[in-house]
């Protein structure tokens, strides 16, 4: 099926430029397929209606969430820094249970 390659593609594409975030995004691009699929196949919508409808989406999501969820490095504290690095480092390289 196609949208299992998009899904793949879309994965090694957040983990070649990110590094990280590849559960998120594949998570939410499932969500996308599915909810549009639905509408495709019960809202009797066309595909590019569907589309349209997610990139206008798109433009009236992200401003928002530009200027209320991002935090600028030089504005973080050491404690800050050390509290992401756990989150990270437990997540990926040493499991929850490693002691800092």
């Amino acid at each position: 099926l196609e949208f299992r390659r998009v899904l793949v593609d879309l994965a090694q594409l957040q983990d070649s430029e990110v590094g990280d975030g590849t559960t998120s995004v594949v998570i939410v691009a499932a969500e996308l397929l599915k909810r549009g699929n639905d509408l495709m196949r019960n809202g009797n919508l066309h595909p590019t209606t569907i589309i349209s409808g997610f990139r206008s989406a798109l433009k009236v999501a992200v401003p928002p969430l530009k200027k209320n969820m991002v935090t600028l490095v030089n504005e973080l504290s050491d404690e800050d820094l050390v509290n992401a690095a756990k989150t990270s480092m437990s997540s990926k390289i040493l499991g929850k249970e490693a002691d800092f």
